[in-house]
């Protein structure tokens, strides 16, 4: 069974795949430690291995999107639970049927997105500003969904009126065309990227909240499925970037 030691850590045996799609279960010592936002696992106790041995394996916790029952899917694996992490699913074996449970659900905790609640201030200022930006247009813009490769694409089916006085309205159009979701663009290869790691960004279509990885540069902020993607999912120039402010949860 899992258990906590003197550090906040949760630790116990278990059984992992290490080699994929091998069918070998070996006995491993695993530590979870959400401080470090990791979790390792090493050939024994590190308190009864040499001063100093390092661990057999670890996976950032970022890393981690789903741990499930895995029972179906490998039906000869007793015990088996299955993590998700990146491009890779580690098989694991539990003890008993309860030390599976715990340790599906301490790793669901560990790696669990928190999503800022929106105050009704701010609500109530997004509201104003898209009423006041819609200002002008004489017909709503149109839009066709379709899903490509789990993804949802909107693309316009129809080109938006704008007054003849509105410049501004002009330049909102643009904006709006600029922004749709899920633009797929190639990232500028030379530039420098001056900060990356992994957010959480509500969807645009579903407004459901996912994982991404970031990468800011001089000019742009473009955001991956993972760090391991070459193609980001969309790429946004800073230039259209108006305001950055902070979400506090309430």
């Amino acid at each position: 069974m899992p258990y906590v030691d003197r550090q906040n850590r949760i630790c116990g045996f278990l059984d992992i795949e290490e080699n994929e799609n091998s069918g070998k279960f070996l006995r491993r010592y695993f530590i979870l430690d959400t401080r470090e936002d990791n979790l390792v696992w090493y050939m024994d106790n590190p308190q009864n291995l040499p001063s100093g041995s390092p661990p057999v394996g670890a996976i950032k916790l970022t890393y981690i999107s789903k741990v499930s029952d895995a029972t179906k899917l490998r039906p000869k694996a007793e015990f088996c639970f299955v993590m998700n992490a990146g491009m890779r699913k580690y098989f694991l074996q539990a003890n008993d049927q309860q030390d599976l449970v715990e340790w599906v659900n301490v790793l669901n905790k560990a790696t669990k997105i928190t999503v800022p609640k929106q105050t009704d201030s701010q609500s109530h200022t997004d509201n104003s500003t898209r009423h006041t930006e819609n200002v002008g247009l004489k017909k709503q813009m149109s839009y066709r969904t379709e899903i490509v490769g789990g993804v949802p694409i909107i693309t316009p089916t129809q080109k938006e009126e704008v007054n003849e006085c509105g410049e501004g309205d002009k330049n909102y159009l643009k904006r709006s065309q600029s922004h749709l979701p899920y633009f797929s663009a190639k990232h500028p290869p030379d530039n420098a990227v001056i900060k990356a790691g992994y957010c959480v960004k509500q969807g645009a279509v579903m407004k459901n909240w996912k994982r991404r990885y970031f990468q800011l540069d001089e000019n742009t902020i473009g955001y991956f499925k993972s760090e391991l993607d070459k193609e980001p999912l969309r790429i946004i120039p800073l230039k259209e970037v108006h305001k950055v402010q902070e979400c506090k949860q309430r």
